[in-house]
């Protein structure tokens, strides 16, 4: 940032060192999102996968836990990503961007017992070959629903992603219908969760697609990792 605007902390507000640091994210934020995101490609095998350029952020999660309302509230569209009500649709990697070197990608979901067997092996395949070969991929969001208590699945997930040695940052979603008590002590359990693995980060993020809670903040992290 130019005219005497403090650097932004390239960890996010979790280094941020003061509130003009913090403002300083936020507003880089606003203006990351304030771009026109739009659907770029989508690949469900390894040699569909665009050029590895720019900065790749991956969104991951149990099927159904809010991943298409998260990416339609962090770019005010209410459409970009299809929400579906039926768990275990997206089976493929789908790349957004906005043209500012930053991309996006909904991942498959995982933990949906009713699909089929060797579908749920394929998505897991592919996450996994994507999460270990992709040169680009910077972090990885992994959703959790605040409603539900952490699964096997999600655990599993975790060390997945601690094999594959990728940075992985921890964000509860549906928060707008969970109590305050309830809340804090499931994002207690959570950051306890995220400070037992080796690829967690520090920072759980609250988030709420339907008011909106934690947005903001959500995007600051992502301008914080987008390229300069």
């Amino acid at each position: 940032m130019s005219g005497g605007a403090p650097a932004l902390p390239a960890g996010g507000l979790s280094e941020a060192r003061d509130e003009a640091e913090r403002e300083a994210l936020i507003e880089a934020g606003r203006l990351l999102f304030a771009r026109p995101w739009d659907f770029i490609t989508a690949a469900q095998r390894l040699d569909h996968l665009p050029a590895a350029e720019g900065v790749e952020v991956a969104l991951a999660g149990r099927s159904n836990v809010g991943k298409s309302s998260l990416m339609n509230a962090l770019t005010g569209r209410r459409s970009l990503a299809r929400v579906s009500n039926t768990p275990g649709r997206t089976q493929q990697l789908n790349f957004f961007s906005a043209g500012s070197g930053l991309f996006l990608v909904d991942m498959p979901g995982y933990g949906f017992a009713r699909a089929a067997k060797a579908v749920k092996e394929d998505w897991q395949g592919l996450m996994f070959d994507y999460l270990r070969g992709r040169p680009n991929l910077r972090r990885v969001l992994l959703l959790m629903d605040a409603r539900v208590e952490t699964k096997p699945s999600d655990t599993a997930v975790m060390e997945l992603l601690d094999k594959a040695a990728v940075p992985f940052q921890l964000v509860l979603t549906k928060t707008d219908s969970v109590k305050p008590g309830a809340l804090a002590r499931r994002r207690a359990e959570v950051e306890g969760l995220a400070r037992t693995h080796p690829a967690g980060h520090p920072l759980v993020l609250v988030t709420s697609s339907e008011t909106g809670a934690g947005i903001a903040e959500l995007r600051a992290e992502l301008a914080a990792l987008a390229p300069a």
